[in-house]
């Protein structure tokens, strides 16, 4: 189990789940190095998360109650210096923002979430369990593949 600390210092590192084009190899990936982070873990959600291919460049990942019949998304956890945050979350695409993701092993973390409005229209890829998953889907749009 990660272990989440309370940070009260400038140099404090938070966990940051991440679950889309922010993971190793993909395409925003150098703004989490940029910021400072370090790879802890890949892991998934607890089952309780939808995903959806915002114009399929980027998925969004909404919590859900657990009658909407949610499913544990493939996430990476990194370290993050807490300074280094501000400067991820500025860089992420009009519609995503940090908030607190539940781990499967129920550890709570930050992690990357769309905002509900934002999959309006779009295409809902939760039966695939993960973005690297989706892109690498024959039927997905070549251009998003890493």
């Amino acid at each position: 189990m990660l272990h989440q600390t309370t940070q009260t210092s400038p140099s404090a590192h938070a966990l940051l789940a991440v679950n889309g084009t922010l993971m190793r190899g993909l395409e925003l990936n150098p703004n989490l190095l940029q910021a400072g982070a370090t790879f802890v873990q890949e892991t998934t959600t607890e089952p309780t998360y939808r995903l959806w291919s915002i114009r399929d460049r980027h998925p969004a990942m909404i919590r859900v109650g657990r009658e909407e019949r949610g499913v544990a998304v493939a996430v990476e956890v990194w370290s993050v210096p807490s300074s280094g945050l501000v400067d991820i979350l500025l860089q992420e695409p009009p519609g995503l923002t940090i908030g607190k993701v539940r781990l499967a092993d129920g550890t709570e973390v930050l992690g990357v979430l769309g905002e509900p409005f934002l999959c309006e229209g779009q295409r809902e890829i939760t039966a695939f369990g993960g973005w690297r998953a989706y892109i690498a889907h024959p039927n997905s749009v070549p251009s998003a593949a890493p």
